[in-house]
């Protein structure tokens, strides 16, 4: 379905029913990156972030603090009062910023295989590609026509072939590109809006693969009343795909 929020429209996949999850995806994945999860017993929201994927198109509203509304109006258009939030890579700045801020909307945070600007604990030198990102039109105007094998080679764990085709599609052409990029030029005002957020204070999980492993963790400890870590075995970035079962297990109900 196509729902309405802040200013913008986010095409959403809703399956299922029992305690509501929103599924956040990263980059550059989109909301079909969580479609082999197996969640009986809950309502599951994947929506396809601003700009991103089916989504309406966007160029700007890629901070932390825009994206978290978006998410409420997500909720508040489903009628839902709370969600647990699930969020991966790129989105686990807003999902973290969404809990701070609204800690009665969220009944628990799991973040996965993400790092949070502006917290000590993260990478010690960012990948190279987070300062190519983040410069202003470049790197789109130098990938487009070439999406494949750029993309290609961050999605190179992806073994289903129509799945990382679907992925490259969703990002291919100047406007999408920009529209992915966009996570990553507002890094430094995420990392002030991140530092200015306080502590959280609902129940968090911290989950890592082999890339951010403990990171995660590690930044969070500090900032968070009740948090739990998963470093998972055999499992890459994108947990999702790499280690479903594991995944489904931590977040079905208990």
């Amino acid at each position: 379905m196509r729902v309405a929020t802040n200013g913008t429209e986010l095409e959403t996949t809703v399956r299922g029913s029992g305690p509501p999850i929103v599924l956040l995806h990263g980059w550059p994945h989109t909301r079909r990156v969580w479609e082999t999860l197996d969640l009986p017993g809950r309502t599951v929201i994947a929506p396809d972030l601003r700009g991103l994927g089916d989504s309406a198109p966007a160029d700007d509203g890629f901070d932390v603090a825009t994206l978290a509304e978006d998410v409420l109006g997500l909720l508040d258009a489903l009628g839902l009062d709370r969600a647990e939030i699930a969020a991966i890579d790129a989105s686990v700045p807003t999902a973290f910023l969404l809990a701070a801020r609204h800690p009665e909307r969220v009944t628990r945070l799991v973040l996965m295989e993400g790092t949070l600007p502006g917290l000590p604990g993260g990478f010690e030198t960012p990948p190279w590609w987070f300062g190519f990102h983040a410069v202003p039109s470049l790197p789109s105007t130098v990938l487009a026509g070439r999406e494949e094998e750029y993309l290609g080679w961050f999605l190179r764990s992806v073994t289903d072939p129509l799945l990382k085709e679907a992925f490259v599609r969703a990002y291919s052409g100047q406007e999408r590109l920009d529209a992915g990029f966009g996570f990553y030029r507002e890094m430094a005002h995420n990392a002030e809006l991140i530092r200015a957020a306080g502590r959280l204070r609902v129940p968090t999980l911290a989950i890592g693969g082999n890339v951010v492993g403990e990171r995660l963790h590690r930044q969070l400890k500090p900032v968070t009343d009740n948090l739990l870590g998963e470093l998972l075995d055999n499992c890459g970035h994108i947990v999702p795909l790499d280690r479903p079962d594991a995944l489904s297990a931590l977040l079905n109900p208990h």
